[in-house]
């Protein structure tokens, strides 16, 4: 499944990403997954569990796609 989500200001670092879009239910568990290496950002594994993700990123995990814009 796909989804739209909009950073506000100029970034939003992973593990954040992933609570704000109810992939996780807590920063901790987010850490597990990047851990893990289930997730990608623009088609390749991510290991820093608090990288700068920047509108036009696109973040895969666990079956989801999320594609980051800019707000406005």
């Amino acid at each position: 499944m796909a989804m739209v989500f909009a950073v506000r200001g100029d970034y939003i670092q992973l593990d954040q990403l992933l609570k704000a879009a109810s992939l996780v239910s807590s920063g901790g568990e987010a850490h597990i997954l990047v851990d893990q290496g289930q997730v990608k950002v623009d088609g390749q594994v991510e290991s820093r569990k608090r990288a700068k993700l920047r509108p036009g990123q696109r973040v895969e995990c666990g079956g989801e796609t999320i594609t980051l814009t800019a707000e406005e």
